[in-house]
């Protein structure tokens, strides 16, 4: 599944993964591909990045290495669209 990852000052990544979880306001949860169309908001916490991850150097500085299997984006609040396989996450 392709995913892209905008905050107000740029875009934080776009590419494909294997899954992503998320700190939804009704608690974590995990989309993977051929996913139902979802439209949630984000609470405080991380987004989870699964699969093989090229970052750009400009916002390397923003992920950790989160465990043996992906990076984490920690966030504020934010919302995430998915639909067809194509996740967008507006990340504050």
């Amino acid at each position: 599944m392709y995913l892209e990852i905008v905050s107000p000052e740029a875009t934080l990544f776009k590419g494909d993964v294997d899954s992503i979880a998320v700190p939804g306001v009704n608690g974590e949860f995990e989309m993977l591909t051929d996913h139902a169309p979802i439209v949630s908001l984000l609470k405080a916490g991380h987004v989870k990045i699964y699969g093989t991850i090229q970052l750009d150097e400009e916002v390397e500085d923003k992920f950790t290495k989160g465990d043996d299997r992906g990076i984490w984006l920690t966030i504020n609040s934010g919302t995430l669209e998915m639909k067809d396989n194509k996740v967008i996450v507006l990340a504050d």
